[in-house]
């Protein structure tokens, strides 16, 4: 498989998980992922396997995400052999279309007999003035421009 078609179709995984995400579906959301994913929240929960994914969010889109959309950017999407990938992202989930996309995510992907899934997702709230302090006082660490 070329790195076009691959790409295509990591986009559409994450077109799903973000479609199962807005419609509320924690079972949906769940089948993106491997059946021994891990996902890392922003607020430093862990949870393991798609199944176990798709039951918390369930939880959390019946109560404290109850209506919100998940807001994604690709960012950047990397191959590693032909059934691996690294895809970073930026986002935010919101009941409205946020002004700033204020968390980054890496996810792992995988590709297997049915297709890619995600195999791990790490997801940080990024800290604009923090960064800015960093860059300002050590120019040195800001990234260099992709």
């Amino acid at each position: 498989m070329d790195s076009t078609t691959a790409t295509i179709e990591i986009r559409a995984l994450l077109d799903r998980a973000c479609d199962a995400w807005n419609r509320g579906d924690g079972t949906a959301y769940g089948a993106c992922f491997t059946a021994d994913a891990t996902d890392v929240t922003y607020v430093g929960t862990v949870y393991t396997g798609g199944h176990e994914i798709g039951r918390a969010h369930q939880a959390l889109f019946d109560s404290f995400l109850k209506g919100t959309r998940l807001h994604m950017e690709i960012v950047d999407i990397r191959f590693y052999g032909t059934d691996t990938a690294i895809v970073v992202t930026r986002g935010e989930s919101a009941g409205k279309t946020p002004d700033k996309l204020g968390k980054v995510a890496t996810y792992t992907l995988v590709r297997d007999t049915s297709g890619w899934r995600i195999a791990a997702v790490q997801k940080t709230k990024r800290k604009p003035l923090m960064e800015a302090v960093s860059f300002k006082f050590q120019p040195a660490t800001k990234p260099a421009t992709r």
